[in-house]
């Protein structure tokens, strides 16, 4: 399937264009016609496989819609938070108005809420960062009408299980709003967090024995103190 095939408007393919993206992956052909469709989605997906576009491109044709609401990604590392936000803007290329804001610890806080300030269309963070702003009421999840979990199996692993579940306390009702959930593998937590926290998910497995693309190397290198 091609991009053009889907439902999606001319200022969205404007990005996908400027990105290079002709052909759907699998998880793009699979997922976008039911996430542009309003769909609660829990999906198992190798690293990879493209589904950083797949909820990319669901919030941006969703803007172009209502041009009301924010949107809201959660990753459990700066790394991934910050590569998020690169391909948000240049998918968000034909809205040159869209605000998009990035969020994680290790850093000072005076650029960050400076950002908070101007008004965002997107907000990505890693748990700590944006539960920090929300306690200090820089950030209000009440604000948001979509919510993306990014490799949410890590995130588990990383501790952040708590945090997400706080964060999921102070938002609107599943029902108000789309929630889409990423990971590798879905576990018992996974799946718990899903029932618990979304509006009857759809669930979608691709090749569920790769947990990366092939073509990735991995190399590991042990060094001295």
């Amino acid at each position: 399937m091609k991009f053009t095939e889907l439902p999606l408007s001319e200022e969205v393919l404007a990005g996908v264009e400027k990105a290079g993206y002709t052909e759907c992956t699998d998880v793009q052909q699979r997922v976008l016609p039911l996430t542009l469709q309003g769909r609660d989605v829990m999906v198992q997906s190798k690293t990879g496989s493209g589904k950083t576009a797949v909820f990319l491109l669901t919030i941006l044709e969703k803007y172009k819609r209502n041009k009301s609401g924010a949107a809201l990604i959660v990753s459990p590392t700066r790394e991934l938070a910050v590569q998020i936000e690169e391909d948000a803007r240049l998918l968000s290329a034909g809205f040159p108005e869209y605000r998009i804001g990035c969020f994680y610890g290790g850093v000072g806080y005076k650029e960050q809420i400076e950002e908070l300030a101007s008004g965002l269309n997107l907000y990505v963070g890693t748990p700590g960062r944006l539960l920090d702003f929300a306690s200090s009421s820089r950030i209000d999840f009440r604000c948001f009408d979509t919510v993306v979990l990014d490799e949410a199996d890590r995130m588990f692993d990383m501790g952040f299980y708590p945090d997400i579940q706080t964060m999921f306390s102070r938002m609107v009702g599943p029902q108000e709003r789309q929630t889409m959930l990423f990971s590798a593998t879905l576990s018992t937590r996974v799946r718990n967090l899903a029932w618990s926290y979304m509006n009857e998910p759809e669930e979608i497995t691709v090749q569920p024995e790769e947990i990366t693309v092939k073509n990735i190397t991995q190399e590991l290198f042990h060094v001295t103190k």
